[in-house]
């Protein structure tokens, strides 16, 4: 299996999903703050020039497959292994909405917040204000989930390796996760897995090098125009 990686939260759900499955894999290191993301032989893997993605050479049929989304690789790989994705139709669905409600919610309004708290070149209270109340809301959701089962749905699965990463940076969100106890144990206990703990360390040392203050790595990731 070839990965192409790089260590940020979305990356970490593919990397943390190879490990508990300990399927074998090949890094292939995609450095986002030089722009390697738009290489082309990248971009025939990955076309929204974003990572993670992954080569599987033992795909349907025995023969190569491409997928990128992180989303899309994480039910794949369950597929495949039979692994922290029920065959059951109605766990499944269980698993398939806490997954979609990371994809478009905890990710993307999570992701904001960072770029308008940490990364924003002006201060603009106004975005500020709505993506950390925004991932406060979210927050709540997954506490109040989180109150009467271990795990989102409700056995370990691809849906909490999905949030994990997220929900690690909760204080770049502006959250206090003294407010929010069940996401607080939760988030403890998936830290305390050693493939998580793998996974997450994964290449973290190259990806600490990037300055995100930079204006050329700014202009590189929030800069694209359609090509």
């Amino acid at each position: 299996m070839e990965l192409f990686y790089w260590s940020t939260p979305n990356g970490w759900k593919i990397s943390i999903m190879l490990e508990e499955c300990r399927l074998p894999y090949t890094v292939r290191p995609i450095n986002i703050g030089k722009g390697e993301q738009f290489d082309p032989s990248f971009l025939a893997v990955a076309p929204n020039n974003r990572i993670p993605a992954i080569v599987d050479p033992d795909g349907p049929g025995g023969r190569p497959i491409s997928i990128f989304e992180s989303g899309a690789i994480l039910q794949y790989l369950g597929r495949k292994t039979g692994k922290l994705y029920p065959a059951d139709e109605r766990k499944r669905v269980e698993v398939d909405q806490w997954l979609m409600w990371q994809m478009g919610g905890l990710g993307p309004m999570a992701g904001q917040a960072h770029h308008f708290r940490q990364y924003a070149r002006e201060e603009v209270p106004y975005a500020i204000k709505r993506y950390t109340d925004e991932v406060n809301r979210l927050y709540g959701v997954m506490n109040r989930r989180l109150a009467d089962r271990p795990f989102l749905a409700g056995k370990y699965s691809i849906a909490d390796i999905a949030c994990v990463g997220w929900t690690s940076r909760h204080a770049r969100q502006g959250q206090d996760l003294a407010d929010f106890p069940h996401v607080k144990r939760w988030l403890d206990t998936l830290l305390a897995r050693p493939a998580v703990a793998r996974g997450m360390a994964l290449a973290a040392e190259a990806a600490t090098g990037v300055d995100m203050k930079d204006p050329a790595v700014q202009a590189l990731l929030f800069g694209q125009r359609a090509r």
